[in-house]
C-alpha cells in the first residue's frame, strides 16, 4: 500500500501508483517514493502524468561486487489511462547532489507528497536540511531559465510552461531566503505577493495543454525579469551558508545505512 497524502490521487490513480511502486519496490529497496510535478506543485490537471521521482539504497553487497549496479532505473508508460513517469536514483549519488545543491534530489527527500517511505527517512531528513546552501540557487535559477527559453521560444504557450517558471523560481528564492523548502505554487504566491497567478493555476487544471491568451502571455513575458531578480537577490542575502555545512555527518549516515544492510543481508 502507499499512501495518498492530501488526498491528491484519485481511486484509479491510486490503484495504478500501487501497481508501479510495488513492482518496481520488487526490484530495489525505495528510502522514499516521493510524487513530484504538477501534483506536488499545486495545479495538477485531469490529464496530469503520475511523476513518481524515487530515491533507493542499492545493495551493499553489489556495490562491492565487480559489476557495479547501474545508478538510476526509470520507467514510462501509460496504464490503464494512467501516464507514469517514474524514476529513481541511488542514494549515494542523491546525497552527492543535496551536497551540490540539485533541488531535485532535495524535494525528494524534504518534499511533502510522500507515497511511501523507509523509517531511515526521519533520521536523514534533519541532515538533509543542515546540508542545504546557497548551492541551490545555481539549480532552481539554471532550471528556470531553460523553462523560460522553452516558454519563449513558441509562439503559442501554455499555462503549463509559464507556471514551471513561476513554481521553480519561486521555490528556489523561499528556500534561499527562509531554509524552508515549498513547492505548492499556491502557497508561494500568498508569500510572496502574487496572486494573480492564482488564474494560471485555473487555466492549468484544466488541461495539460491549456493555451495562454496572447495577451496573458505578454502580460507574464513582462514581468519574468522580476522572478530571477527575486531569485538572485534571495541568494545574495539567504539564511543559508556558501557551503554545506555537513559533509562528514552526512557521509557517516550514508556509511551506517550502507553497513545496517549488510548486517540485514542473509548470510552467504
Amino acid at each position: 500500500m502507499i499512501d495518498n497524502p492530501q488526498g491528491v490521487l484519485d481511486p484509479r490513480q491510486r490503484e495504478v501508483a500501487e501497481e508501479v511502486v510495488a513492482h518496481e519496490g520488487a526490484a530495489r529497496r525505495h528510502l522514499v517514493v516521493y510524487l513530484s510535478g504538477s501534483h506536488s506543485y499545486g495545479f495538477p490537471s485531469p490529464d496530469s502524468d503520475l511523476d513518481l521521482k524515487a530515491v533507493h539504497t542499492e545493495s551493499t553487497t553489489r556495490l562491492l561486487g565487480l559489476s557495479p549496479p547501474p545508478p538510476s532505473a526509470s520507467r514510462l508508460e501509460v496504464i490503464r489511462g494512467v501516464e507514469i513517469d517514474y524514476t529513481s536514483n541511488e542514494i549515494g549519488a542523491v546525497l552527492a547532489g543535496v551536497l551540490g545543491g540539485n533541488g531535485n534530489y532535495i524535494e525528494r527527500l524534504l518534499g511533502e507528497l510522500v507515497l511511501q517511505e523507509e523509517p531511515a527517512l526521519a533520521a536523514l531528513r534533519p541532515l538533509i536540511r543542515r546540508a542545504l546552501s546557497r548551492r541551490v540557487h545555481r539549480h532552481y535559477r539554471g532550471f528556470a531559465f531553460q523553462q523560460r527559453t522553452a516558454f519563449e521560444a513558441v509562439g503559442a504557450p501554455t499555462a503549463k510552461q509559464l507556471l514551471y517558471i513561476l513554481r521553480t523560481t519561486l521555490t528556489g528564492a523561499h528556500l534561499l531566503a527562509t531554509g524552508e523548502l515549498v513547492s505548492d505554487l499556491g502557497l508561494l504566491c500568498d508569500r510572496h505577493g502574487l496572486g494573480e497567478a492564482r488564474e494560471l493555476v485555473e487555466m492549468k487544471r484544466a488541461g495539460e495543454r491549456s493555451p495562454l491568451a496572447p495577451d496573458v502571455a505578454a502580460r507574464w513575458r513582462l514581468r519574468l525579469d522580476e522572478l530571477f531578480l527575486l531569485l538572485d537577490r534571495a541568494r545574495e542575502s539567504s539564511v543559508l551558508p556558501e557551503e554545506p555545512a555537513n559533509v562528514p555527518e552526512l557521509e557517516a549516515w550514508l556509511v551506517a545505512h550502507r553497513l545496517a544492510a549488510v548486517e540485514a543481508a542473509p548470510a552467504l
